[in-house]
């Protein structure tokens, strides 16, 4: 290519020059006729040469067209996953939260269970230290018992259950083995023309309650009652039979006496 700019150069000189003679008119020997070829041949090939690099010029601006779209494209998807990734986090950062305050909870209600259980365990060691007392007893099988000149302790003899053996059936009197709150509860029956049922349920020396009934015309009477009563160990509780009055029981247990413990009482209560 070099060349071929230096002939073009060296004519464009020699032409100036023969024109600068007088116009005189020249001849061109077969070595400028050789140039004169070599050049246009050059020449051509300069041309050729250009539109190459042209069509290569416009391809590779094509070319840069389509890397730039690609290189936008890629841009904005560049864009979205940055954008995903921040959305992500914030979902993570949100669901650390969440996990953080379900340990929380999860720690709180293991705390909890931890404290119930151990409630329970110390309930259950209380139940099995503490004094099972209970108690079911009926009068008799013989029927009628009375009528008495004085007040008299009912020895309720049939026995249906005695934990504790709190309860003593030839006495009939119940001695209370530790402080606390007990119920109480006692039955009777009679039938006898012309009679009072009349019962007395008492706490050491002093009277809970005197209940009594009057028979019908049928000759039939009873009575029922029940007491939470505060005792003190060592405490008593009975049941008296009033002067010239009369009960009855058989194997039906017509006439009956019960009592347990509801909760001990500590020494400061």
């Amino acid at each position: 290519m070099r060349g071929a700019t230096v002939t073009v150069v060296l004519l464009l000189c020699l032409h100036r020059a023969r024109c600068d003679d007088g116009g005189a008119a020249w001849n061109i020997n077969r070595t400028d006729l050789g140039l004169a070829m070599n050049f246009w041949a050059e020449l051509r090939e300069l041309r050729d040469m250009v539109i190459e690099h042209k069509v290569e010029l416009n391809h590779s601006t094509n070319k840069m067209e389509f890397l730039q779209r690609e290189n936008a494209v890629l841009k904005d998807k560049l864009c979205s996953v940055e954008n995903k990734m921040e959305e992500l986090k914030r979902e993570n950062a949100d669901l650390k939260a969440t996990i953080g305050a379900s340990e929380n909870k999860i720690s709180v209600l293991e705390t909890k269970i931890f404290s119930n259980e151990a409630a329970v365990k110390e309930l259950q060691r209380e139940n099995t230290d503490r004094e099972l007392v209970a108690f079911s007893v009926g009068l008799t099988d013989v029927g009628q018992t009375g009528p008495f000149t004085t007040d008299t302790t009912l020895k309720f003899t049939k026995v249906f259950s005695n934990f504790g053996h709190a309860y003593n059936p030839v006495t009939g009197i119940f001695t209370a083995p530790v402080k606390g709150v007990y119920y109480f509860r006692f039955n009777a029956w009679d039938a006898r023309l012309s009679n009072v049922l009349r019962l007395r349920l008492y706490h050491n020396s002093k009277i809970v309650t005197e209940s009594y009934d009057v028979n019908d015309a049928h000759g039939y009477v009873s009575l029922s009652n029940a007491f939470v009563l505060k005792l003190e160990k060592g405490d008593v509780v009975y049941m008296v039979l009033r002067t010239n009055t009369t009960v009855w029981d058989d194997a039906n247990n017509r006439t009956t006496f019960s009592g347990f413990l509801l909760f001990p009482l500590t020494s400061e209560r």
